[in-house]
């Protein structure tokens, strides 16, 4: 009697156990992701640095890792810090590289006066989506992805996606800009306002939303001009990824959770000197010094209607999400 009693429940919790596996071991990576990966090394894209060392492959559990995954420490060359080290795939390393020269560093000149010298971000981890037990895996278990949190400029002041969303015009201006240079190089990029798991980091992936890779999901859609090369075509540090079309509904969006990585965002609370602030000195010429400076922003500023992308119908969506902390906001989700 005991025997079988025991038998029973040894059988019940080894079938618990499968089904509350996480991670499938027998599931095979897509060969798109390694063959993506061996064009990225063939062709450079990604060149080994002291801050940017080629590691071990990364085998599993499951489909999870890569063939040659990269440990950075710091990105631009060693000009900008990494509070958290990353590690990552060559094509999402070659294309947060380019986001950076393109869009990140020029973004700040034209609203702060000044560069990037830190960020803040999280990157490999082999999970579902949502961190839920036998969710489809996120991007980010392929060193596919990376969220993030915050910007540090070069005089300490620090912006958070979390309040610079909707913080000062300078802070909005700037994260916008860095949303819209994000939508042009990653096939995912979801930010504050696209659902309730992004109200405190930017999500970006190379993830592939149709077979050849050409449909992406950029959310949320929002009304903003974008400042940089408003006068002049701007040179790219390497060529932008081929048109991508908008993905259909029923495309998988990587949700991730709040704060995946368990990193507090770097800001403290504001002060009165802690506001963005048009740039003190002159900016050296570029292409970038006939943008117009930001004005200083309203007391109460008039809510945002969310508009679509250049060529996009935005789809009467209206007041953004509020970015405060899921389940305490009685605000609009959309």
């Amino acid at each position: 009697m005991w025997r079988s009693v025991l038998a029973f429940s040894a059988l019940a919790l080894f079938g618990a156990g499968l089904t509350g596996c996480a991670i499938n071991k027998f599931e095979r990576r897509d060969a798109w992701r390694d063959q993506a990966e061996q064009v990225c090394l063939a062709k450079k894209l990604v060149e080994p640095t002291e801050f940017v060392v080629p590691a071990k492959e990364i085998d599993g559990p499951g489909p999870c890792g890569m063939t040659q995954p990269f440990r950075v420490t710091r990105l631009g060359g060693g000009a900008v810090i990494l509070k958290q080290k990353m590690t990552l795939g060559c094509p999402a390393l070659a294309e947060a590289e380019a986001w950076l020269a393109d869009t990140i560093q020029p973004a700040a000149a034209l609203y702060f006066g000044q560069p990037v010298a830190e960020i803040n971000a999280g990157s490999y981890a082999c999970r579902g989506r949502n961190n839920q037990v036998g969710a489809k895996l996120s991007e980010h278990s392929f060193g596919n992805a990376i969220d993030v949190m915050s910007f540090k400029l070069a005089d300490g002041y620090v912006i958070t996606v979390k309040g610079g969303w909707r913080g000062t015009e300078a802070e909005q201006g700037f994260l916008r800009e860095v949303f819209l240079g994000a939508c042009q190089r990653f096939t995912t990029v979801l930010a504050p306002g696209s659902n309730v798991f992004h109200y405190d980091h930017i999500h970006v992936d190379l993830a592939r939303h149709d077979p050849r890779g050409l449909k992406r999901i950029c959310q949320p859609l929002i009304k903003f001009t974008p400042q940089l090369g408003s006068d002049n075509p701007r040179p790219m540090s390497r060529p932008r990824p081929p048109e991508r079309q908008p993905a259909p509904p029923q495309a998988p969006v990587d949700i991730e959770e709040d704060d995946p990585y368990g990193a507090s965002p770097t800001s403290r609370a504001a002060s009165p000197t802690q506001v963005a602030r048009a740039p003190a000195r002159p900016v050296a010429p570029s292409a970038y010094a006939s943008a117009p400076a930001p004005r200083p922003m309203p007391a109460r500023p008039a809510p945002r209607v969310a508009a679509a992308l250049p060529g996009e119908d935005p789809g009467g969506f209206e007041e953004p999400l509020s970015l405060a902390a899921p389940g305490l906001s009685s605000g609009p989700i959309y």
